[in-house]
């Protein structure tokens, strides 16, 4: 009967042959390394201007770095200077951030300086937001351009993809990151041969980005948190716990983010919405302090570092003040991604949880917190689970992680995303 059946089943799609995918290596290595550079490139001339804007230029102007009075006077600058470049550069820095995700649009070449040049006002002057949607977008298009002009043989579609892979194996460090993303977005598309065969090229972009960011950058996620150990049923209660509540944290903001955008776009123009964005954020900073500027990930390790040098107040004053800085900073116009200040806003939380009840591990509440936080604001599960788990050194947190993950996901699923279509409405 068995064999029967057996013999009944369908047939699968026939693998791709080896010859099919060897031409597409040389392809994709070359999209790794380009993409990794100029995710490399982009980062360290931000951190470069954020050393002057942040350091040397306020104490020659006799001023505190982080002042109050230095943290508004930036953060309207530089909502003040990407404005500038918004409403005068060719192509207006791109589309409206709050329509784009991690699946960018092939932008033409033209609009990319402007796009770079606002990704890195951005990420020096402080605003809550990360590099990651900018850099997509601009290697998504430098690729689409090269690979069209140089083998104009390959399938157009296939550059999107690979220059998408390649950015978040540089982003992330690691191809698996990237092999993740890609594996959600070909769900349930129809494609030819094995899941594999259709990850080959993508997985190989990936990789080579990721391998390039290690030797040039040497980026880490580990946040040298102490390891959970052996997990008990407290460890489970409370990671059922943190994780849905910060997936409901972060639904209030995608609830929000339709509203709080319009009331930006009702300026209609980049030099009132971008510096109005400044006010807010730099009062928004003035309550929480210097840790919620910035993307985010070095003041992650920061926090990490004294998990117990904040008390519960502090930790959930900077959990809320980030979340609402991002909000903003997404809403008002400034070209970044969300991926990053959610990092941060999880990590408070869950520090908060510790902070609150000790008997919390601080790198459960750490680990659950993102997590929530990431299938809220990005509604990529394997991606948030991901990320939850390499910022914790614990392979014990994996299994609870994936436990946690499914109340979380029953809050999430089903409901607006924090991305907008282009008349302004949420996309579920």
């Amino acid at each position: 009967m068995a064999q029967e059946t057996e013999q009944q089943a369908p047939s699968t799609r026939p693998a791709a042959p080896a010859r099919a995918l060897l031409p597409s290596i040389l392809p994709a290595a070359a999209v790794g390394v380009l993409a990794s550079l100029t995710f490399v490139g982009v980062s360290s001339a931000a951190e470069q201007l954020q050393r002057v804007l942040w350091g040397p230029l306020p104490k020659a102007l006799g001023v505190g770095p982080y002042s109050v009075l230095w943290m508004f006077v930036m953060l309207v600058a530089t909502g003040a200077a990407v404005g500038l470049v918004v409403w005068k550069v060719p192509g207006h820095a791109g589309p409206d951030p709050a329509t784009t995700g991690l699946n960018a649009p092939v932008l033409p070449l033209y609009v990319l300086p402007g796009l770079v040049l606002a990704a890195g006002l951005m990420l020096a002057g402080g605003p809550s937001l990360g590099p990651e949607n900018p850099i997509i977008a601009v290697n998504v298009g430098l690729v689409a351009w090269l690979g069209t002009r140089f083998l104009p043989r390959r399938p157009g579609a296939l550059w999107p993809v690979l220059a998408e892979a390649a950015t978040i194996g540089a982003l992330f460090g690691t191809p698996v990151a990237a092999a993740l993303v890609i594996s959600e977005a070909l769900a349930g598309k129809p494609m030819p041969g094995l899941l594999w065969d259709n990850l080959f090229a993508p997985l190989t972009a990936g990789a080579f980005g990721a391998i390039t960011t290690t030797l040039v950058a040497h980026p880490t996620f580990d946040l040298g948190l102490p390891p959970l150990g052996h997990p008990n049923g407290r460890d489970v209660l409370a990671a059922l716990v943190i994780a849905p509540v910060a997936a409901l944290l972060g639904m209030c903001a995608v609830r929000a983010f339709p509203y709080v955008h319009a009331a930006f776009q009702r300026l209609r123009h980049p030099m009132l919405m971008l510096p109005a964005g400044g006010v807010v954020l730099g009062a928004l900073a003035a309550v929480g302090g210097h840790l919620t500027l910035f993307k985010g990930l070095s003041e992650v390790g920061v926090l990490a570092a004294n998990p117990d040098g904040w008390s519960a107040g502090q930790f959930a004053t900077m959990t809320v003040v980030k979340l609402a800085a991002l909000l903003v900073a997404a809403s008002c116009g400034f070209r970044g991604g969300r991926i990053f200040p959610a990092v941060f806003i999880g990590t408070a939380l869950g520090l908060c949880a510790h902070a609150l009840v000790p008997a919390v591990h601080p790198s459960l509440g750490v680990a659950t917190g993102v997590l929530g936080i990431l299938l809220a604001i990005t509604r990529q599960g394997w991606v948030s689970l991901f990320t939850a788990a390499v910022l914790v050194a614990s392979p014990a947190i994996i299994a609870l992680l994936c436990i946690a993950s499914l109340p979380a996901w029953l809050l999430v699923t089903g409901r607006p995303q924090m991305q907008l279509r282009a008349d302004g409405t949420s996309i579920r």
